[in-house]
């Protein structure tokens, strides 16, 4: 359809795979697998529910009526009762004892808890194969040198693996607090209408033993041995800032290795992939846009703006719940995570594709260096019995000059030319070349490389082998 407006999340740019998290199909599925497991737990505490009525339910689990769902909500305005009445459609004989005792977020409130746990899951392993590509990508670059920077303005020198390592700590940060979020899911449970467990007290005639244990059997069965202790009518919705705040440390770490690789890439240091059909420009045909990076700068800004969403919504739920909550629910959860799927998917693909320049790495490595070798070449020439300070003015003459000749006349840095041509450093002459190579001001940027990789970044794929392989697929 083109008549009406289509979210670009979904069409554009999200996996399948987290679409379908947050489907029609897998929530009503999650619902019919809680009346499912509550009416087991139910039957086998003594209240009055067959086999048959159960052999019913699961015969219709995954065989869902929506249509008739629809049409009966257009009546009733309630969207739970609605498929409440289109189950039991199917399920004759069991209409009567499905949803029995519970209040409707038993099942909206547990399905969006195992929905945004089946998201982090999916999160994680985006997130792990996007550090497993610039793990390669590191130890691959991890002794060639480059100019670094700070405040994009020249500083000391870096390796191109050193500084890929920076994007792989931040991932690994927002990776501990992924799993932090995930050691911390719990479902609501089966707390009844106000979170009192009134209405299960009165169907086991007072035996707040059996609600206790209804709980947990119901928990059990839908694979959770966790719950929240107290709740009102809903989860506590601070757990939904929880995890759109986790979502919002990915993208922002997402886009400062954006920002990072369009800088490079207007350097021609570092480029992006660009496929062979790929249009830069329409009209200027020679161009090769980074938009991948440009992708993830768009979708990450958009996450992080709407991080302060489900923070303002789990402030203002008026004591035991209130509505307000729903129709934002349905919005920034699961378009935080879409956007957050897309953006990880489009690193995986450019980290697994960068094209390193090397040529151009060093020319401007080179522009720069003379200016940085100059207090070595220095205490060399003091070594040889040289005068520090008249050494160092003869420096500082030729580096002036050197400056003008690249800032007004547009030429190259001729320092070291003009170093070895002073007679006052003739006792270095041979030694300045060796004195200039550039691995000599990388410090430790190798073996920091390789003691992060070995100490903090193996143990982790370590323990994600059986996720890795991913490929990062851009869809458009």
């Amino acid at each position: 359809m083109h008549d009406i407006y289509e979210n670009p999340l979904i069409t554009r740019y999200a996996s399948a795979e987290m679409a379908y998290c947050f489907s029609d199909d897998k929530k009503f599925k999650t619902w019919r697998k809680l009346w499912i497991a509550l009416a087991e737990s139910e039957k086998e505490l003594g209240l009055k529910i067959n086999d048959e009525q159960i052999r019913q339910m699961k015969e219709f689990a995954e065989n869902l009526n929506i249509d008739v769902a629809q049409e009966r909500e257009k009546a009733v305005r309630h969207d739970v009762m609605s498929h409440v009445y289109a189950y039991g459609v199917q399920c004759d004989k069991a209409a009567g004892i499905i949803h029995l005792g519970a209040t409707s977020c038993f099942v909206g409130d547990n399905t969006d808890i195992i929905i945004i746990d089946n998201a982090i899951d999916l999160i994680i392993r985006r997130l792990v194969n996007v550090i497993d590509k610039l793990k390669t990508f590191a130890f691959k670059y991890r002794d060639m040198p480059a100019l670094g920077f700070t405040h994009f303005q020249p500083a000391q020198l870096t390796t191109v693996g050193k500084r890929a390592s920076l994007w792989i700590q931040e991932l690994l940060m927002d990776l501990e607090e992924l799993e932090h979020l995930k050691s911390t899911v719990k479902l609501r449970g089966v707390k009844g209408t106000t979170g009192t467990q009134d209405s299960f007290l009165a169907l086991f005639e007072g035996d707040g033993e059996k609600v206790k244990e209804l709980e947990k059997r119901v928990c059990a069965k839908m694979g959770y041995d966790k719950f929240y202790p107290v709740t009102g009518q809903t989860y506590p919705r601070k757990f939904d800032t929880l995890a759109i705040n986790v979502l919002a440390l990915i993208a922002q770490s997402a886009a400062k290795f954006a920002n990072d690789m369009r800088l490079l890439q207007s350097m021609k240091e570092i480029e992006e992939p660009f496929s062979k059909d790929q249009i830069g420009s329409s009209a200027m045909a020679y161009k090769r846009n980074p938009m991948r990076s440009e992708r993830i700068n768009s979708l990450a800004r958009f996450v992080i703006s709407i991080a302060s969403s489900p923070a303002n919504t789990a402030s203002v739920q008026w004591l035991e719940r209130t509505l307000d909550d729903s129709a934002n629910k349905r919005l920034v959860i699961p378009q935080a995570f879409l956007a957050v799927d897309a953006i990880l998917n489009i690193y995986s693909n450019i980290a697994d594709g960068m094209v390193v320049y090397e040529k151009m790495i060093l020319k401007r490595l080179m522009s720069e260096l003379p200016f940085m070798a100059t207090e070595r070449i220095m205490m060399a020439a003091v070594q040889k019995g040289g005068d520090r300070q008249h050494l160092h003015e003869r420096i500082r003459l030729h580096s002036m000059e050197a400056g003008k000749r690249v800032k007004m006349d547009g030429e190259e840095n001729d320092l070291i030319e003009r170093i070895k041509n002073d007679k006052e450093f003739d006792s270095i002459k041979d030694d300045i070349d060796s004195i200039m190579d550039a691995r000599l001001f990388t410090g430790r940027c190798s073996s920091q490389v390789e003691e992060f990789i070995s100490e903090n970044v193996r143990p982790v794929l370590d323990k994600y082998k059986n996720i890795l392989g991913d490929e990062g697929i851009v869809k458009v």
